[in-house]
């Protein structure tokens, strides 16, 4: 790891060598992004592999259930939302097709899950910075480490919820192993999209640390908004105008198809594949240029 000397603008002399970085970006190579944040990390491994291991300890470090909390936690929620809206409310989703599966229960985590994991993401990955700031101001390393070993934490997490929703649906009788090589392809992808919107969020925070209270505002209509607790059948035959609306949300579009592969036992439509795919690369693509653009006064805001 380089030295930690400072320099004239009172930052570590590793973050002088980012003006070069930021001309590599916004300069003639610009199209260069994704080889940029694989060349980055790729010379940082140990570092990172460090950093997402201490994320994976610290969730639940001195508390008596230990990671057994990442099951529990969303068994809870989709317990409480079951009651709400599949006794109370009377939401009725269609039985799987073609896997004839018919439990709100599953249906409901099969979309709870990959909503939780974006949020966390998120939530957390956006004050990733802030919470480092120390480390930030006495040593130089690859600053997007924080905001990715977030990020695959939080991965790790929902890979172990998500296979034991495989293990509940193959109890049910649903066929979840065929689709999931899909499965795994999503949760991918997901996790490029969070993490782009990670970069974004977790820059803007140590600039505008009002950030975080809206974001936690925006998180909570984002969610209602989003069809997990309610099927879009719902939406379409009540209230088809705001169908389109609907359908340009990613979250709508990864809850529908994390649903085909693990609910309805079906591959995923290419047009929601495509969609999620092109948005989630280019939240990517974006967030990390915002996230160079800014890193370089990192230590002088925090």
């Amino acid at each position: 790891m380089p030295g930690c000397g400072h320099g004239r603008s009172g930052l570590p002399n590793g973050d002088d060598r980012l003006g070069g970085r930021e001309q590599d970006i916004f300069g003639g190579r610009g199209g260069d992004v994704p080889v940029s944040v694989l060349a980055d990390l790729g010379s940082s491994r140990d570092l990172l592999t460090n950093l997402t291991l201490r994320e994976i300890r610290s969730k639940y470090k001195r508390t008596a259930l230990g990671q057994l909390w990442s099951l529990l936690n969303p068994i809870a929620q989709m317990a409480t939302y079951s009651v709400v809206f599949s006794f109370l409310l009377r939401a009725q989703p269609d039985k799987g097709s073609p896997s004839g599966l018919d439990v709100f229960a599953l249906w409901l985590s099969a979309g709870l899950l990959p909503w939780l994991f974006f949020s966390n993401a998120v939530t957390t990955g956006m004050g990733s910075l802030v919470s480092n700031a120390n480390l930030i101001k006495k040593v130089y390393f690859p600053r997007e480490a924080l905001v990715v070993a977030n990020t695959l934490s939080w991965l790790f997490t929902f890979s172990i919820e998500m296979a034991v929703l495989v293990v509940a649906i193959l109890i049910f009788g649903g066929s979840p192993l065929l689709y999931l090589p899909a499965t795994v392809f999503f949760m991918l992808v997901l996790a490029v999209f969070a993490l782009g919107v990670s970069f974004l969020l977790a820059i803007a925070n140590v600039y505008f640390r009002d950030t975080q209270h809206f974001v936690a505002i925006a998180m909570q209509v984002w969610f209602y908004a989003t069809p997990i607790v309610y099927p879009i059948s719902i939406v379409a035959d009540k209230h088809h105008q705001l169908l389109a609306l609907y359908r340009i949300n990613p979250l709508e579009r990864f809850g529908e198809v994390f649903r085909d592969t693990m609910y309805n036992g079906r591959w995923p439509s290419w047009s929601n594949t495509v969609y999620t795919v092109l948005v989630s690369a280019c939240v990517l693509v974006v967030g990390y240029v915002v996230f160079k653009r800014y890193e370089g006064r990192l230590a002088e805001e925090l």
